[in-house]
């Protein structure tokens, strides 16, 4: 798909000091945290959901949240965004191809039409049609819609890559998803393989992801077995002194995560050696800060062990993702959110709530064009589509909606900035930091607990097992 320069992402393997140029900035509010404001990061990283599916909140869109009730198909035709239930039974294709399908790349505007979603496979529930043209039923999501209410809303937030949860989830911890540094290659969609576990360095053997080229290829290039080994940004908060857990679903049939939604399990120098009869990750990295229990973030903030950087993946049931939640997602973010509004960590903390990818569900806005170097990078690259981002903290914006364009990136360029780190020369090297959420001046907002279904404790009363992330 060269017309669509879609690979020119693999310029995000490339070394840190290439020559680029940011495609916007915030406004208002400090750019750089003054020392000691914010002392704690914390990621929740949802899964496959677009503004337009999941924020049909009337609030937001009565204060110009970017949302729409329709969209456009390949024919012209408009069709109206049907309400359906959070864990409706249909989960639309989302690789790479779907996205090409989707956006429909026009030459002449050099934009996505956004006009394909019709023609991404999905087997949609008996007697209805175009469900991937939806929205949740707000009812079920009350939790998310005060978030995006009482702090702050973005609405230009475009997933990183063009593809599905793999790729993404290495976006969010290094900014790009090559096999190694200085490639020009990065893995581009979910692996094939014969797994539990899914993907990473303790794949079973034979397992390959396919990676895509500058020119926009991936037929011209041979799969790789999907373990990467390139620097993440944990490397840069454990030079600098500062501390991280990566937290994560575990239950799987070898004891392990799942590398679909477990960054650091598909990074060589974190994984480690392979131990144990199962051949699970050994390394220290990974034994001293991946937490294979998702639920210990409650308690961590609750015995004051919460680390100055935090991400936190759900359990599949808990995860928002099409076709394979139970509803709770809404409510396990809130426990979240509300275990550190509701604790001593609220006074210098900032939260971070996106999805991974847009799950081959409808959204209206384009993936805008970053703009790059043209003498050494071809003139830009284009996101993936949109996905939510919640901002919270005491010094987010009250009630404020974000139109910077901001990606994965983003929020690596944020927790350099705010620990005085080093770029890694990645996603993060043309993002924006997302000072335009937040007024470090502003009086502390006051945390008010946030209402759910479920509590704290029915997750960490939950003994269920987690299941094996499908994501086809």
């Amino acid at each position: 798909m060269t017309k669509l320069r879609i690979a020119v992402l693999a310029m995000f393997a490339l070394a840190a000091g290439s020559v680029l140029t940011a495609c916007g900035s915030g406004t208002g509010g400090s750019t750089t945290p003054p020392q000691g404001k914010i002392q704690h990061v914390v990621v929740i990283f949802q899964e496959n959901r677009t503004p337009d599916n999941l924020f049909q909140d009337p609030n937001l869109i009565n204060k110009g949240a970017d949302i729409v009730q329709s969209g456009m198909d390949s024919q012209g035709n408009s069709i109206p965004l049907q309400e359906v239930a959070l864990d409706a039974p249909f989960n639309p294709d989302h690789s790479h191809h779907s996205y090409e399908l989707m956006c429909d790349w026009d030459e002449v505007t050099q934009q996505c039409q956004m006009d394909g979603a019709n023609l991404i496979p999905v087997v949609c529930p008996a007697g209805t049609q175009n469900c991937n043209y939806s929205y949740v039923d707000p009812s079920d999501i009350q939790p998310y819609f005060q978030m995006a209410e009482t702090y702050t809303f973005a609405d230009h937030m475009f997933q990183s890559n063009q593809g599905p949860s793999f790729p993404s989830h290495q976006f969010l911890i290094s900014g790009t998803s090559a096999p190694s540094t200085g490639s020009d290659l990065f893995a581009a969609e979910n692996p094939n393989t014969s797994g539990p576990p899914a993907a990473g360095c303790d794949a079973p053997a034979g397992s390959t992801v396919a990676v895509i080229d500058p020119s926009g290829s991936e037929a011209a290039n041979n799969p790789i077995f999907p373990c990467l080994e390139h620097q993440t940004l944990t490397d840069l908060l454990e030079a600098n002194g500062n501390t991280w857990r990566y937290y994560a679903a575990s239950g799987y049939a070898n004891g392990t995560g799942s590398a679909l939604w477990n960054g650091p399990e598909a990074i060589q120098h974190i994984c480690g050696s392979l131990t144990g009869p199962n051949g699970t990750c050994g390394g220290a990295d990974w034994t001293g800060h991946v937490v294979l229990n998702q639920t210990q973030i409650l308690t961590d903030i609750s015995s004051n062990q919460l680390q100055d950087v935090s991400w936190v993946i759900p359990s599949v049931q808990a995860s928002d993702h099409p076709g394979l939640n139970d509803g709770s997602g809404p409510s396990w973010v809130a426990s979240v959110v509300n275990a550190v509004g509701n604790g001593p960590y609220w006074a210098n903390t900032a939260i971070f709530v996106s999805w991974d990818d847009w799950g081959g569900l409808y959204d209206h806005v384009p993936p805008e064009k970053v703009l790059i170097d043209c003498s050494q990078w071809g003139c830009g690259y284009v996101y993936g589509f949109r996905v939510p981002l919640l901002v919270i903290s005491p010094y987010a914006k009250p009630g404020y909606i974000s139109t910077v364009t901001h990606d994965f990136g983003s929020i690596l360029k944020f927790i350099e900035t705010t620990f005085d780190l080093p770029s890694l020369g990645y996603a993060d090297a043309v993002a924006d930091d997302l000072s335009d959420c937040f007024d470090l001046t502003q009086t502390p907002i006051q945390f008010q607990t946030i209402p759910s279904v479920l509590k704290a404790q029915d997750f960490l009363n939950d003994k269920t097992l987690p299941t094996e992330p499908d994501d086809d």
